[in-house]
Parts: structure tokens; sequence; C-alpha cells
């Protein structure tokens, strides 16, 4: 059954001083909150694999943030915004990144009603910046539903889009930092172990690893595995209606190994996930593998699934399932694409512990930790914010054990 969560039951006070604006100097020396059985401790960041069991399994999403957010201009002078999303042809993220010359994103486009459709754009190039190459970069508008855009670029040589970007566009930094992109944030706005292309925003649980803190990490003998799942735009959308089943959840492609799925299978000790990102990835792994049983084409997990019906099969059945799919197709992982939400009265059946930083008022992330500490959220929130922990996506960090039987509130 759809839960009727109203929104406005998850919200708290976030005064704008206690936002991150930017990343500390190094990144394991931030705040380390820990939760387990209703007691809440702290501690720093590097000491982190203090707290984990040898034999539990980690899980690392490895996407890497593009720089998505690009700048162009109109013969009048007008300057056009365009914020790239995801590919729409070729609609393959590798593919479209390798393409040359041309290709076609969905986008957001800002100050889009001084665009005519038929008009061309070309890339802007700011005083500080006359020598850069753009390639002789071209905007065109392809076709445009409401806020969607499909945009059309044009560019000279066989230069892939991939290399494009890196010389044209900005690393797109969180809306609520309230300022610009700066150098430093093409480095610490991205994960040591990104790998590959295609996210709008960074995975921000992953920010505060460093080489020394994942060297521990494998010295206390927890094995660690990635997945990818690209973080769309979507992410900082906030939820404008009363009650969560009014809002519509973002979708996001992701990808996972036959490995790493066996590895879910027999982990001796549970499965730790770094981010958000990756237990959405991982909780919906469950139901691709159902869809497997029942003779559906594992391709996407829709919004409501987990709630709309009981399953009877074991997380181990839906596992198995989608990994002997996986074998049967000859290929060595799973490509799919998830539009699951999390909230109170949700059933985990992979995760078992979450490393995550402190997230919006009113926001999906927030009702997805609700549901994992069985509803304890306030209180944990309440302690970070007595204690001067640092929020959002350059803030402070927290190690969460599931709460035992979470249904949230």
């Amino acid at each position: 059954m759809r839960p009727e969560i109203k929104i406005k039951d998850y919200t708290y006070e976030l005064p704008d001083d206690r936002i991150a604006k930017f990343p500390l100097e190094k990144r394991d020396i931030s705040k380390l909150l820990l939760y387990e059985d209703g007691e809440i401790a702290q501690d720093v960041f590097y000491n982190l694999p203090d707290y984990l069991e040898k034999d539990e399994l980690m899980i690392f999403n490895d996407t890497k943030v593009v720089p998505a957010r690009l700048f162009f201009k109109k013969n009048t002078g007008a300057h056009i915004e365009i914020f790239c999303l995801e590919p729409y042809f070729p609609e393959d993220y590798a593919v479209s990144f390798a393409t040359t010359r041309s290709c076609e994103w969905r986008c957001i486009v800002g100050n889009i009603k001084k665009w005519k459709n038929a008009e061309q754009l070309s890339l802007y190039r700011p005083e500080e910046a006359a020598d850069m190459d753009d390639f002789g970069l071209k905007a065109e508008m392809v076709s445009r539903d409401g806020a969607n855009v499909v945009v059309r670029f044009l560019w000279d040589g066989d230069v892939p889009f991939s290399s494009v970007l890196e010389h044209c566009g900005k690393i797109p930094i969180p809306p609520y930092l309230n300022r610009e992109t700066q150098e430093s944030d093409y480095e610490r706005y991205q994960t040591t172990y990104a790998l590959h292309r295609g996210s709008v925003a960074a995975p921000t649980a992953g920010l505060h690893f460093t080489k020394e803190v994942m060297a521990r990490i494998k010295d206390k003998g927890i094995d660690m595995e990635r997945i990818c799942l690209h973080v769309g735009a979507g992410t900082f959308l906030p939820v404008k209606s009363e009650t969560i089943t009014g809002h519509k959840m973002h979708r996001e492609p992701f990808n996972v190994s036959k490995s790493v799925i066996d590895k879910l299978i027999n982990s001796p000790k549970g499965v730790v996930a770094v981010g958000t990102t990756s237990i959405r990835t991982l909780e919906s792994l469950y139901y691709l593998g159902v869809k497997v049983l029942e003779g559906e084409q594992p391709a996407f997990v829709e919004q409501w699934a987990p709630y709309d019906r009981e399953y009877k099969y074991s997380t181990k059945d839906a596992l198995e399932a989608l990994s002997g799919y996986i074998e049967a197709k000859g290929t060595d992982s799973i490509t799919a694409a998830t539009g699951i939400i999390i909230v109170p009265g949700f059933r985990f059946r992979v995760v078992s512990k979450l490393v995550t930083n402190f997230h919006q008022p009113q926001s999906t992330l927030l009702l997805l930790i609700s549901a994992f500490v069985g509803g304890d959220w306030r209180r944990i929130y309440d302690y970070a914010m007595k204690n001067g922990f640092r929020f959002l996506s350059y803030g402070d960090s927290s190690l969460l054990k599931r709460a035992e039987n979470p249904c949230g509130g």
C-alpha cells in the first residue's frame, strides 16, 4: 500500500551558516556521526574503518560528475545557459561521450524565452577565457516539451563530446551553495574513485574517502566493490506536493556487474552502502530479480513497485534469478534504470549499513534516512545540529546501522 506521508512532518530548521559552502581542507577530517540501536556518538571520518566489521561488503558508486553547464550567446548578445541532463541520441552514455561532431542531449535551458526554435547559438567565452579552444561549439533546439528540451550540439573536428565538455563546460555544483563554480570544485566535487562519466551531481557520501581510508578498510578485511548509478538533477528537486504520493520520483540509469550481485548473495556479514545512490541501486536489484522470476524484462524499477503488492520471493531467490539472467545473456553486468522511492514503510532487503551526509529538509533523501533508521531521523539531526556538524553536499558524514524493523515515522 502506498504510504500517505505528509512532507511537512519531515522538516527541520537549517540555518544558512550550517550549510557547508566549501569542502574542508582534507576530505577525511570531517565529522562522523555514528548511529546504532538508538545510540548516537561521533568521531572523525578517518576512523570510519574502526566501526566496520571484517567480511562486510562495502559498495561504492563510481560515477563521475561531468562539466554539464554550458553557456551560450545569441547574435543579439543575450546569454542562454544549457544544463545537460542525459544523452538523447546516441542514448548510451559511453557512446554519446565518444561521439564526434554532433550529438543530442535532454537539457534544462535557462533564459529559454529568448531562444527561438530555429536559432543557432554560439558558445559564450568570457574575456578572461578569450583564447579558449571552443571547438566551434554550437547549439540548436531540436524539440521542447515544457521544461524538457532536446538540444543538438555541433562542433568541429574529430574531438569526442567528453573532451568538448571538459574544455567548455562547468561543474554543476548544487544550487543551495549560492556561489559560482570555482577551480577547486573540479577536484573536490568528485570522489577520488570516480570513473564512469555521466552524473550531474556528485554521490556526496563518497567525497570523504581518501586513499588512506580506503587502504585501512581493505586492511581490515572488508570487501570493496563498485556499482555505477548516474546521479540526475532530480536529486535537487524539492517535494512540492503535500503528501509523498503526489511526488514523481526521478529516473536514474545504473549498471551492476554479475560478480557484485553474486557477492551480495553470499555476503557473510552484511552490506554497507556508501551513499543514497548506492542504496537506491542495491535495493532496486531485488525488484529486477522479481521481474526475471515473473518472466518480465529487468529494465526499469517503477516508483511504487515496493509498495503496490506483497512479494513472496526471498532476496536470495531474486538476486540469483538476476545473476542467472545476466549469465544467460552472455554478458557480465545488468544495465537498467530505477525510479524507486524509499520512504517510511519500505522493506530493506539488501543493505544493512549506510554511509551518508545530512540532507535537505522536506527532501526524498530525508525520507529515505527515516525509513532506514526506523523513524529516528529527528534525534539524529538534532544531535548533528547541536554538535556543530556541517550539512549537505560538502558537509559532514554519518554511519547509520539499519533498524531491525524499519518502518519510519
